[in-house]
């Protein structure tokens, strides 16, 4: 395939890249989904938002996006909870994998298009550490299972730390090395899940459930891996050395980072103690105020986390949603000429809001470019009136646009504001599909949203979706 003309930098080489889809034209991305051990805070959030938006992006752009979103489900973390709250760790799993998915959904983004869990990837994940020990990139030991790290000779490529600077922190009976880490954790008396192996009774190391679910899902060679940049060392370090040892191949193109929100100058971390949770914060702010605050800022950039951050974000997407509001008041008193400047802006604005988004995903350049749209509508609406259509036109560019950052233009006779997620998650492919020229996808799309009691109407000003009465 041939490159799509948007470059996204990539922590592996330090630069910009260009994306280029595979074989099948897919653009695939893995980004690593939570702990469940506790409700996520909205920090955790961010990748949820940086890489969902991102998935939109490339549907409009007319490419198939394929997005997978882990959740891990098996973890020392996961014992602590259960043991606390006096339930079993598969109870305590279940109950934080649900907040997890509540607590999205109520950012009406839809789901990733796949959502593995590391309890429903044991086969895969056991195989592939089958093939490290028989590749001697691995060894049991005491029912442990560890990576040779020393045997992986391009191990520090993605952090870029050196084998001498570095020290697993995992502590482990019979490792060879200090730099080893562990694949698979034999059972421990008081740990009451647990799963039969080569090795004996245990259950995976952190590193590998990655490894086993993005190649089962996406593929040994794949376009994007993200997640927060808080990752990079030691987990995505360590799902390299994992992957591109048994399998010989590169793992991921492009390694995708966004950083971190920070409180008070501090890193926000459950660790620190510094964290609201995202229901706290989608209880006291729109969840447009909530991904606007996300998205005016870069995904490689430190993001402060205050309600002053929050506000600001809130003014700058009414300052739109007040554009449209403006527009369709227009439309009802429309002039009759041509406004040229308008026109321009319309282009101009549309293009630039696009080319900042192919350039590294630059959603406050993009935001920026929907700034400029707003100063000229308001110009032209104030000046003598443009036609119908062009006002039209005009709220259609805007619409457009902030449908692809999932923002309702929240203008009354938008019907996508409130959708419930399920619904909402079919009329966002369906969109896509209609972006590709997929007829008979979006023709299915229309039957699965009637038949959850809505229907879709499809006009100048876009896509719309009312309830059925």
């Amino acid at each position: 395939m041939s490159e799509t003309g948007i470059r996204i930098h990539s922590t592996l080489t330090k630069r910009k890249e260009p994306l280029v889809p595979g074989p099948d034209g897919v653009v695939r991305i893995y980004a690593c989904g939570p702990t469940v051990y506790s409700r996520i805070h909205i920090g955790n959030a961010r990748p949820f938002v940086v890489f969902s938006v991102l998935k939109r992006y490339l549907d409009r752009r007319g490419y198939r996006a394929v997005l997978v979103c882990n959740l891990t489900d098996v973890n020392d973390k996961i014992y602590d909870a259960a043991r606390r709250e006096g339930i079993t760790s598969t109870e305590a799993a279940e109950k934080y994998s649900r907040a997890y998915i509540d607590d999205t959904n109520r950012l009406g983004l839809g789901r990733p298009t796949h959502e593995p869990t590391v309890t429903g990837t044991m086969p895969e994940i056991i195989r592939l550490i089958a093939d490290l020990v028989e590749k001697g990139l691995a060894y049991p030991s005491h029912g442990d299972v560890y990576y040779r790290v020393g045997s992986f000779p391009g191990y520090g490529k993605l952090s870029g730390r050196k084998l001498e600077d570095m020290r697993s922190e995992e502590a482990g009976e019979g490792k060879e090395s200090p730099l080893d880490f562990a694949l698979w954790k034999g059972r421990k008396p008081d740990e009451d899940a647990w799963w039969d192996s080569p090795w004996g009774p245990g259950r995976p190391g952190w590193h590998i459930e990655c490894s086993a679910m993005a190649e089962t899902l996406l593929g040994v060679e794949f376009e994007i891996h993200g997640g927060g940049i808080d990752l990079a060392f030691p987990h995505h370090e360590n799902e390299i050395a994992q992957s591109e040892g048994a399998r010989g191949r590169p793992f991921a193109k492009i390694w995708m980072h966004n950083e971190m929100l920070e409180l008070a100058g501090e890193k926000m971390a459950k660790s620190v103690g510094n964290i609201q949770s995202l229901a706290e914060v989608l209880d006291r702010w729109p969840r447009d105020t909530v991904i606007a605050y996300f998205l005016t800022s870069h995904y490689r950039s430190k993001l402060p986390f205050s309600d002053e951050r929050l506000e600001e974000a809130g003014k700058r997407y009414e300052r739109v949603k007040n554009a449209v509001r403006t527009l369709s008041g227009a439309i009802a008193a429309p002039g009759e000429g041509m406004d040229p400047d308008l026109t321009k802006a319309l282009m101009d604005g549309h293009n630039r809001f696009f080319a900042a988004l192919d350039d590294d995903f630059n959603t406050p350049e993009a935001w920026a470019a929907l700034d400029g749209l707003v100063r000229a509508v308001n110009v032209a609406v104030e000046g003598e009136r443009p036609s119908a259509d062009q006002l039209r036109e005009a709220k259609r560019v805007i619409v457009e646009l902030l449908d692809v950052f999932a923002l309702a233009p929240a203008d009354g006779d938008d019907a996508d504001a409130g959708l419930p997620p399920e619904v909402r998650a079919l009329a966002d492919e369906r969109v896509a599909a209609r972006a590709a020229k997929d007829f008979a996808a979006s023709d299915r799309l229309r039957d699965e949203i009637a038949a959850l009691g809505f229907e879709v109407r499809d006009t100048v000003e876009g896509q719309q979706v009312r309830r059925a009465t």
